[in-house]
């Protein structure tokens, strides 16, 4: 770990400049990639697309977005037991590259087969090049925020260099295209980084908690069978054996990872010796998990229906110039580092007045902005039903809402579940809240296989029965964050004195 402070990249850590430059390159890979999923699922075999139905393209997309943060997991643990951080990040990103180079190859089967690569990919790099960020500092290094806010605008600026390429490429040139500058991006990514490893002087080199050599083995033989199963799977798949319907793999699932959460909560709150104060701030945190799972159900219809709606009832021509379709989606990153200062600056003001809204109802509020959005998409979908391509500005107006929405919510939520776990669960908490990542995603896919581009009179219906639920569930969470607001208060000095020696006595009896 970094302790001195040296100033060698906008006075941080040399390191933040290659994982900077690498999460960019990756970040571009991603989202240019992402933003073309269901267009070209849903496009006709004339168009040179899939031809699926938007209900089977929308459950892919949510499978493939939601598993891309649910492998995150194993993802970390690989790297804390067993290769380390930088081989981590180095290997997913091959893997990544390997993903959107068989992607550009024009074949049906070529298509899943990348997807696969790049969550597996994905994986491997997400969880442990953001970790690496935290290790550049020392524990009482006052610059890591600062460090996490310059990274967060590495996202971002990838987010926007995807769209933007990848988006006119797929207009201009074809689908295999945009997908092959994705593999380019995340090779000029991989280069860098190797160029500039040095810099992380050995941070991420070695495993954190590295396991004996007998678990290294167990470990390695249980993950070679993994990734045998899925390349059974998904041969059987193509020779017609095996029949996977994605609408019902998507719910089951959803119901799956749900499931995973409910016990693996729980798991920690009846059975781990918790006291009185640790579990009122767990039922704390828990209400936010429900508003992240519900956020991203809504959030993530961006690349989805509403990416749809783009393309089929969006007037994109401004003079003699169509705008293309995947560029409406860089709409959020140009909001967030427009807009992240604002926020920062507001919650800061907002503590020296004493006017400090707890996590869950800064939670609700963002919740409840979100859904604001899909009301205006109801206005929008109103005008198409009606024959009109709609204009621009309604899109605009609504991701600027989500990203309004986000910025309440998103990091809110990290920031919650950093003060509200249990010390001692810390990492295991920060695991299982991502699994909401994955089940608004899924559920996210899901919602939008209700969207029929051939019955636009039935989108209205869609964007307000969206909107309805998520005012509904974020009302309910601002109620309830007006009494859990005492518990995320709650410090070991208000542990009731006879509770308090009961739980330290079992605990140290265990």
């Amino acid at each position: 770990m970094s302790t001195q402070p040296t100033k060698d990249f906008f006075g941080h850590p040399k390191g933040l400049q290659t994982l900077f430059f690498t999460e960019m390159w990756e970040r571009m890979s991603y989202y240019g990639m992402r933003m073309l999923l269901v267009l070209f699922m849903t496009a006709t075999l004339q168009e040179e697309g899939l031809g699926l139905t938007v209900a089977s393209a929308a459950a892919i997309y949510g499978l493939y977005t939601g598993c891309v943060y649910f492998m995150g997991l194993p993802g970390g643990w690989i790297a804390d037991r067993l290769i380390g951080g930088q081989k981590a990040v180095w290997y997913g990103g091959i893997i990544i590259m390997i993903g959107h180079i068989i992607l550009a190859i024009p074949s049906d089967y070529s298509f899943f087969i990348g997807l696969i690569f790049v969550v597996l990919g994905t994986g491997l790099l997400k969880p442990n090049i953001g970790a690496m960020v935290g290790q550049l500092y020392s524990d009482k290094d006052i610059r890591r925020d600062s460090g996490y806010a310059i990274y967060y605008m590495g996202i971002n600026m990838g987010s926007v260099i995807g769209y933007g390429v990848c988006g006119y490429l797929m207009e201009n040139q074809g689908w295999h295209w945009a997908f092959g500058a994705a593999a380019i991006g995340m090779a000029a990514g991989l280069i860098q980084y190797k160029i500039t490893t040095p810099n992380l002087n050995g941070i991420g080199a070695k495993p954190v908690y590295p396991l004996s050599q007998k678990a290294q083995k167990i470990s390695w033989t249980i993950i070679c069978g993994f990734l045998a199963t899925v390349v059974l799977v998904t041969y059987l798949t193509f020779q017609g054996m095996l029949t996977i319907v994605p609408v019902t793999i998507a719910q089951y699932v959803a119901i799956a990872f749900s499931a995973i959460f409910v016990i693996y909560y729980s798991a920690i709150y009846f059975f781990s010796s918790l006291s009185v104060v640790e579990k009122k701030k767990l039922i704390a945190l828990l209400i936010i998990c429900v508003a992240s799972a519900c956020f991203w159900s809504g959030f993530e219809q961006a690349g989805s229906s509403m990416n749809l709606f783009t393309r089929d009832y969006t007037d994109r021509i401004v003079g003699t110039f169509e705008i293309p379709t995947g560029w409406f989606q860089s709409l959020n990153a140009f909001f967030i580092v427009l807009l992240s200062p604002f926020f920062a600056a507001l919650w800061i003001n907002l503590g020296k007045r004493l006017v400090s809204p707890s996590y869950g109802i800064k939670c609700a509020v963002g919740l409840i902005i979100m859904a604001s959005g899909f009301i205006v998409m109801f206005f929008a979908a109103q005008h198409a039903a009606s024959g009109m391509k709609v204009a621009p500005y309604w899109l605009v107006a609504t991701y600027f809402l989500h990203t309004v929405g986000e910025l309440c919510l998103s990091p809110v939520a990290l920031s919650a579940v950093s003060k509200l776990s249990p010390k001692r669960f810390a990492g295991q908490m920060m695991g299982i809240f991502v699994l909401t990542y994955s089940i608004g995603n899924i559920i996210s896919g899901l919602l939008a296989g209700n969207y029929d581009p051939s019955n636009v009179s039935q989108i209205p219906s869609l964007y307000i029965q969206i909107s309805l639920f998520s005012i509904g569930i974020g009302l309910v969470i601002l109620l309830l964050g007006f009494k859990s607001r005492f518990w995320e208060n709650l410090s070991e000095d208000d542990e009731p004195a006879n509770t308090s020696t009961t739980t330290t006595a079992s605990t140290s009896n265990a």
